[in-house]
């Protein structure tokens, strides 16, 4: 089960040929154009690629974008039923603004000019947002609770996929984390600021770095500072584990032995050529859960993880990984 934020994310590619007249800003000239499923959307859309089962529960508003999305998922075989709509809040959508990376089919112009903005080929000019961040109605949250509730005792795992796009509330947590334990079920959170200390409970945590510093008011600057951070993490959430990630220096993985010392595993990162990071840490809880939900170990689950994630790293926008592409990663490691 799936619980969060749903995003659309649409990607716009074009040249930059001239300077406008009425401003001093680029003339962005649109060539391609391509919409994907980000958020939670994603996290259930990995979970399905590599052969699970994933039940989505969140809300989309009644515009185009929202029946867009559903006509995305459908075919996927990712569980839609339960998500809701809402009259009065639109579906977000990301809006990524991209200069070709494609030089080769750029005219001379435009790369002189993308040069002189210093505007790198293949990288975001601008990003629109169009989002509601208020909180859901009451009978909204109502509606979330009640479906949550009803899919935990056939869940093998739960994702919370908090965006802080006002889905989910402090209420819909504690009722979830409840009763989950009734059942032993395994919660994993990919978490952002507005509700990172409520998650008291969880089985484990995926903050990036940033929000994990955010998260202790510090800026991590080195590995003993990320160290002390993370045990912080860990201890005021009560948490079985966390994972850390820390894009092109890996990732970390925290626990408590039996003897209530800290372990700490710092996992290198499998990412060769970094393509676009967006949607990395929607692949990094899905496979994380997904691991969990098959009986893997915590550090099992971290390593696939670690090799989920940078194998999307090296595609466009908010991607997905299939077994084969697994396989062949976890094939190339060296041998120990």
């Amino acid at each position: 089960m799936v619980i969060g934020d749903i995003i659309v994310d649409e990607y716009v590619w074009g040249d930059v040929n001239r300077i406008s007249p009425e401003a001093p800003v680029p003339v962005f000239e649109m060539t391609e154009e391509r919409t994907s499923c980000g958020g939670a959307a994603n996290v259930a859309q990995n979970i399905v690629s590599l052969g699970g089962k994933a039940q989505l529960i969140g809300v989309i508003g009644k515009d185009r974008d929202g029946e867009k999305l559903i006509q995305m998922l459908n075919p996927t075989g990712v569980g839609t039923t339960d998500i809701c709509m809402d009259v009065q809040r639109p579906t977000t959508k990301k809006t990524r603004v991209i200069v070709r990376s494609d030089t080769a089919g750029s005219s001379p112009q435009s790369v002189q000019i993308a040069e002189n903005l210093s505007l790198q080929q293949g990288h975001h000019l601008l990003r629109i947002d169009r989002e509601s961040k208020q909180e859901i109605t009451a009978m909204l949250r109502e509606r979330l609770l009640s479906a949550a509730i009803s899919q935990i005792a056939e869940s093998d795992a739960i994702i919370f996929s908090d965006y802080d796009k006002g889905v989910v509330s402090t209420e819909l947590i504690k009722a979830v984390v409840t009763h989950a334990k009734h059942y032993g079920i395994p919660i994993v959170v990919d978490p952002k600021r507005n509700n990172f200390w409520k998650y008291k409970g969880v089985t484990a945590l995926t903050p990036n770095h940033k929000e994990a510093g955010m998260a202790v008011q510090e800026e991590i600057t080195d590995v003993s500072h990320l160290i002390t951070v993370g045990e912080k993490i860990l201890d005021r959430l009560s948490l079985k584990t966390l994972l850390i990630t820390r894009e092109e220096e890996g990732m970390s993985l925290f626990q408590r032995n039996s003897d209530d010392t800290l372990q700490v595993e710092h996992l290198p990162s499998n990412s060769g050529k970094v393509t676009d990071v967006t949607g990395a840490g929607d692949t990094v809880v899905a496979v994380f859960a997904l691991a969990l939900a098959a009986q893997a170990d915590y550090r099992t689950a971290a390593q696939l993880s670690s090799l989920a994630g940078g194998i999307v790293v090296d595609k466009m926008g908010c991607a997905t990984v299939i077994p084969e592409e697994l396989h062949q990663a976890i094939d190339a490691l060296p041998e120990i």
